[in-house]
């Protein structure tokens, strides 16, 4: 019998290499699956949780590795976890193959078969052990999430009898994995979205997603592409010229996300200070790129660095430290439903109690961002509303229920005996329920 262990990670990292589905699968083909006591506390898999699923729980990372045939990881492991395993044991995690050589040497020292899941090739057979595609995912949509966070306007216009509000430009630099789904999202949320990339293939899937393609399109962009599909290092005039074509067109962003990586290299630098200097102040930049120097001149690694008005945002490890339960099950949610080869993520369940203003701008938002919406309120007005929305409507909709909205259009204090039956049909609803959202006022 097959032994896999799994331990917590070094450095913060929050994901871990399994999940209750995972360790499931595999003890239904006869594996032993030992897991140190509190590995996935912070992806939100408790100890019983996993041992309910058939997994053993080791009460120390040491007693789970000892003899163990394969070790999992979502990160390196130590050159002392190696030792405690089987000799000839199997090691499967994200080795960082081009980062320090001297500790990737000590783990090929120990014998252990080193399996490097970042060099896994892009073809069909394993498209479902591809980590780097379903991280790049999360990624791409948490960064759009949190810049639309942190920038202080709406995204999509907004009209209303006090003016009109436009829709924030959204900027994608590198239309990868990442790049793509920032882009999908982006334009959920109703921005104005554009996109760059030094692939010529790419210009298609740009447009398909309805984003306007911004490159010097000449001879050498017609080239620069690899057999594997990756950008091909540009040459400086033509670097020059994509970087006067991407300053003019900064000008004009609101936000602005770089996601452009060459494997095994630093991260190209896209947007220099001058660049970030012209922006509009309030504008923010989510760098995906920080781990290998970013994107910009100004990045600061697991930083938010504010210039001249303008907010770098420098996450390392977006998808694990922004969507971990997501990254985590993806990695052996988010709020759309992600289906990709190495798994279907469902929707979000987003609840939103009140249905005024605020109200309907949350259900619509939500949907936009492909979540499940239902919503309650004690105004029957409301029920048309939310269901012309596409979200479903939660409310005891008896006698009391029909009578209770004012001329005015306000909610009506309702009876002890009306606000116990809905409190008790709401404390069931919510079990089921993601995220939340509570407008409800009485002036």
């Amino acid at each position: 019998m097959v032994t896999i262990a799994v331990t917590g990670e070094r450095d913060g990292e929050p994901r871990v290499a399994i999940s209750p589905e995972t360790v499931k699968k595999l003890t239904g083909l006869g594996c032993t699956v030992r897991i140190a006591s509190g590995a996935g506390v912070q992806s939100r898999f408790s100890d019983n949780v996993l041992q309910a699923q058939g997994a053993t729980i080791a009460a120390s990372p040491a007693e789970a590795l000892a003899g163990a045939d394969i070790l999992l990881k979502v990160r390196r492991p130590t050159a002392a976890e190696v030792k405690a395993l089987k000799p000839g044991a199997i090691v499967a995690a994200m080795l960082a193959p081009y980062d320090d050589r001297a500790g990737l040497d000590a783990l090929a020292a120990t014998g252990a078969s080193l399996m490097a899941m970042e060099f896994m090739p892009r073809i069909s057979r394993a498209q479902s052990m591809d980590v780097l595609s379903s991280q790049a995912n999360l990624a791409g949509y948490k960064a759009v999430v949190d810049a639309a966070a942190h920038f202080g306007q709406a995204l999509p216009m907004m009209m209303t009898a006090a003016g009109t509000v436009p829709a924030a430009k959204v900027f994608i630099m590198g239309v990868g994995v990442a790049g793509l789904q920032a882009i999908a999202t982006a334009r959920r949320l109703g921005a104005v979205v554009s996109a760059t990339d030094v692939r010529p293939a790419t210009k298609e899937q740009v447009a398909s997603l309805g984003a306007k393609f911004i490159a010097v399109e000449d001879e050498e962009f017609l080239q620069a592409q690899t057999a594997a599909g990756y950008a091909k290092p540009m040459s400086a005039e033509y670097q020059k010229k994509q970087a006067e074509l991407i300053a003019s067109h900064l000008k004009g962003q609101d936000i602005v996300i770089t996601t452009a990586l060459i494997p095994g290299r630093p991260a190209p630098k896209l947007v220099s200070t001058a660049m970030i200097e012209s922006m509009k102040p309030g504008s923010v930049i989510v760098d995906l790129a920080a781990e290998r120097g970013g994107n910009t001149d100004l990045t600061k690694a697991d930083q938010a660095v504010e210039h001249n008005g303008v907010l770098i945002l420098g996450s390392t490890n977006l998808a694990g430290y922004k969507a971990v339960v997501d990254a985590a099950a993806m990695f052996e949610q988010a709020v759309p439903m992600m289906m990709t080869a190495a798994g279907t993520v469902p929707a979000a369940k987003v609840f939103i109690m009140g249905v005024g203003v605020a109200g309907l701008q949350a259900i619509a938002t939500a949907r936009r961002l492909g979540a499940v919406v239902s919503a309650t309120d004690v105004r029957p007005a409301t029920k048309e509303q939310v269901a012309s929305l596409g979200a479903k409507f939660i409310a005891v909709e008896d006698e009391e229920f029909l009578q209770a909205q004012t001329a005015a259009g306000y909610a009506k204090p309702m009876s002890a005996e009306y606000q116990k039956k809905q409190a008790e049909l709401i404390a069931s609803h919510l079990k089921g329920q993601d995220i939340v959202i509570t407008t409800a006022l009485i002036p």
